[in-house]
């Protein structure tokens, strides 16, 4: 994967997957720690600790349309080549959140990618589902709340194409605002 945005949202399906109905993403970069923080929380099925265990190698899957799961070990791997690293909190029932850290200067650190257009495609995708997409640095934070925007539009559906197009441009500047200065990347 070539950037940090597409792991997101590989995790995200992955919460899809296994019956959520709620999903939250938040990125936070803490300049004065050298540290950036991504993560994913659902309400889904949730994992025993066997299975915890099993998911970081790339030859277990619980999917039967396919015999690898890469997702996890992919997120592993590039979060320990810049620094970091990945944990796993689950349970049965309650679902799962899964952390991965990197260092902000490390030379490995993936690029932050597009933010916005991985938001938008889960949300056209699974418009039924509850998204919340956390940005947050040393100073400040912005919330995105799908049930914000479905009060604001009343009975247009949240994956109508205007409405996609103008959350896209919304949650592309608040990463702007948010990260602008400490991942330089993104600010071209």
């Amino acid at each position: 994967m070539t950037d940090l945005s597409l792991h997101l949202m590989d995790i995200m399906q992955n919460s899809v997957v296994v019956g959520s109905t709620y999903v939250e993403t938040g990125i936070k970069a803490e300049k004065s720690k050298n540290l950036l923080t991504l993560y994913v929380k659902d309400d889904g099925w949730g994992m025993s600790e066997e299975t915890i265990k099993k998911v970081s190698d790339p030859f277990y899957t619980t999917r039967t349309t396919r015999k690898a799961g890469l997702g996890i070990p992919l997120l592993r791997l590039s979060a320990e080549m810049a620094g970091g690293g990945i944990t796993i909190e689950s349970e049965p029932g309650k679902g799962t959140t899964i952390t991965a850290t990197y260092e902000i200067d490390n030379i490995d650190r993936k690029p932050l990618g597009d933010i916005s257009e991985t938001m938008a495609i889960s949300i056209m995708g699974h418009p039924e589902l509850e998204f919340h997409l956390i940005l947050a640095n040393d100073e400040e934070e912005y919330v995105f709340r799908t049930e914000d925007v479905r009060e604001q539009i009343g009975t247009v559906p949240i994956n109508d194409m205007v409405i996609i197009g103008y959350l896209k441009e919304m949650i592309s500047e608040q990463v702007k605002n948010i990260f602008g200065g400490i991942l330089d990347e993104i600010i071209s």
